[in-house]
């Protein structure tokens, strides 16, 4: 039975502030915890005015601390950004107040433009260079500290965290498998590379202690409502800010849903924009139902982390609704 996950960027609405969208956040991971989800999954971004999920570990901490049973973990944490110790230490922290709870997925991107990354006191591209061994580093802070071990991870050292690939490239899967990590590839706004990549892991793939065989997560845009004209007008939101990305601007506060898309883009927009948008599901129960099956019977994922970029948050909640409905309707029929 395919697992169904989310993940959560915290979006900021146009006309709301970040406080506004850390409750929105708060209160998803509680109806997804009630409606049977298996993870709830916040994003590290930066420097971006339309995602509040900047300071990930700490808001995993939030999240976590509000809800009982759900696992809360990052989808992802960029590595390339922070020193591994720093990272082995806030997870370890993490784990120890939430045993068995948290997952810690890790990317190779900055999460943000090269300006920002010098902010951070980083170099970019020395961090994306550097990922496998940083991503060795910091697996050995979590593993058990050795009796002679001068550099520790405290809290860390021992702590049960699964670690993740996050990627959206054949590279990031040749990594995953040869270090047998589950490997959640990002669908939702790169689909590109997905049969190449889940393709190459699976074949690939080597066991290890973590993981004895393969373990794919797909990410999956999901705009859910009670009539597909309802969910494509909700989509729009969404539409709205990868037009704003293929323009060469930064997305800003996530924009209300509009009536005609056609109205702001051109042709050539609009394909790009649907092209980069390919792996999701938009309509109501019947067709969502439809879309989901077919897109679980193409790629055989493990697991859908579905994300939802709508501008009302009772909406959001509403897409969950749905999807879980689905999800269990599919797994009856299986």
């Amino acid at each position: 039975m395919t697992a169904f996950s989310i993940l959560d960027l915290a979006p900021v609405r146009e006309g709301g502030d970040t406080a506004a969208a850390l409750r929105a956040t708060t209160e998803l991971a509680r109806h997804a915890e009630a409606l049977g989800y298996r993870r709830f999954w916040l994003a590290e971004h930066h420097n971006m005015t339309g995602i509040a999920s900047a300071a990930t570990a700490v808001l995993i901490g939030h999240v976590a601390d509000h809800t009982e049973t759900i696992r809360v973990g990052s989808g992802g944490v960029m590595l390339p950004n922070h020193p591994p110790l720093v990272v082995a230490e806030q997870f370890g922290t993490l784990a120890a107040l939430h045993p068995g709870r948290i997952d810690l997925g890790l990317g190779r991107a900055p999460g943000t433009d090269r300006r920002t990354v010098h902010a951070l006191r980083r170099d970019p591209q020395e961090g994306a260079e550097r990922f496998p061994q940083d991503l060795e580093e910091l697996r050995g802070y979590l593993r058990p500290a050795e009796p002679d071990q001068r550099v520790q991870a405290v809290p860390g050292a021992g702590a049960q965290v699964p670690v993740w690939i996050l990627g959206s490239s054949p590279a990031s899967a040749d990594l995953a498998a040869g270090l047998g990590l589950p490997y959640a590839f990002a669908a939702h706004f790169a689909p590109a590379g997905l049969d190449t990549a889940l393709a190459r892991y699976r074949e690939r793939f080597q066991p290890s202690d973590q993981l004895a065989e393969p373990y794919v997560m797909v990410g999956f845009n999901v705009a859910a409502a009670d009539s597909d004209d309802e969910a494509r007008r909700q989509f729009t939101s969404i539409q709205q800010q990868f037009l704003t990305m293929i323009r060469g601007r930064k997305p800003g506060p996530l924009p209300a849903p509009v009536a005609d898309m056609d109205a702001l883009w051109a042709p050539e927009e609009c394909e790009r924009v649907e092209h980069m948008l390919w792996a999701s599901a938009v309509g109501g129960p019947e067709t969502v139902e439809a879309q989901v099956a077919r897109f679980l019977a193409e790629t055989g994922a493990d697991e859908v982390m579905a994300t939802t970029q709508m501008y009302e948050p009772a909406a959001v909640l509403r897409a969950y609704e749905i999807l879980a409905a689905v999800r269990d309707r599919l797994a009856a029929s299986a």
